[in-house]
């Protein structure tokens, strides 16, 4: 299965790399789009190119070389860029919310509260949170002594599978993680869901259908998304440690399989699920390749003569 497997997810991760970095390019250079929220989806495009970089050229190398091993460095950095990544995903994906919130809830305030250099901090903002929450964990697992069986039952290194290679008392550890996990991911969640109640409330007002469908239009993609990512990180990350060994067995190899999703597919999808529900970034596409085709035939023609 490995030849059949490489090619396939190389075919992904290269769409996954080409359709966000299409998504940047078409956010920048249309000044239509040159708006929080668009700068928001740029924001999600570019983060959605490395977070999948920290894990799949990895396994692809080990797909195509049957090269397995990686140095205990190398899996504790492995460890820190997904998890800061992905952490940073949770942070942007409410900060979105809240974005929403103020353009439907506050529309006449929208421009004065959500100006471009408010938009700028909130998304660096979310990088950095993402980066620094994560160190405290990281230096917890890399403390861990791990003294016996040395494969770790998973394609990258993930939390649950050093955990169970360790032969150290990792209830602490593991205690640590899972209120690190509950705050981070039900804290966004959070806010993700008091915003879309405010929003539902507000639309819901609206004198017309039209204009209550209109407005949550504009909220449709990132609830897509926010649907897709949380359904597979609360899975995977808010649920018991502890229970009989072949239970646990049976948790971590499904963790494996789910884990594909936010690793692999919600990158590929996410720029995907933006183009096909928003109107004005189907018409900037649409431009571009306009555009592109124009370009295209006239250096053509110049070619020619």
């Amino acid at each position: 299965m490995r030849p059949y497997l490489f090619t396939a997810i190389l075919t992904i991760y290269i769409i996954t790399i080409t359709t966000n970095m299409i998504i940047i390019f078409i956010v920048k250079t249309e000044h239509r789009l040159h708006k929080p929220m668009y700068l928001f989806i740029g924001g999600l495009s570019f983060l959605e190119i490395w977070y999948p970089l920290v894990t799949v050229p990895r396994l692809l190398w080990a797909l195509l070389t049957k090269e397995q091993s990686i140095s205990p460095a190398g899996c504790i950095t492995q460890f820190y860029f997904h998890f800061s990544f992905g952490v940073a995903e949770n942070f942007l994906l409410a900060v979105m919310a809240v974005d929403r919130y103020i353009a439907i809830c506050k529309p006449l305030r929208y421009t004065v509260i959500m100006d471009s250099d408010t938009s700028i901090k909130l998304l660096l903002g979310s990088w950095f949170l993402g980066f620094v929450t994560v160190f405290v964990p990281c230096l917890q697992v890399s403390n861990l002594s791990f003294c016996s069986n040395n494969e770790i039952d998973h394609y990258y290194c993930d939390f649950a599978p050093l955990i169970s290679l360790s032969c150290s008392d990792t209830s602490r550890v593991q205690m640590s993680f899972f209120v690190f996990a509950c705050f981070i991911i039900f804290g966004c969640f959070l806010v993700i869901s008091l915003s879309y109640i405010c929003i539902i409330q507000t639309t819901l007002t609206f004198s017309t259908f039209s204009i209550r469908r209109k407005a949550f239009s504009t909220c449709a993609s990132h609830l897509i998304v926010v649907i897709l990512f949380y359904g597979t990180t609360i899975f995977m990350f808010i649920r018991p440690t502890t229970g009989d060994l072949l239970h646990l067995n049976k948790l971590l190899h499904l963790n494996k399989i789910i884990s594909v999703i936010p690793s692999i597919v919600t990158p590929l999808l996410n720029p995907i699920i933006y183009t096909l529900r928003n109107h004005e970034v189907k018409e900037a596409v649409k431009k571009n390749v306009q555009d592109l085709k124009i370009k295209s035939k006239s250096n053509f023609t110049s070619f020619l003569l």
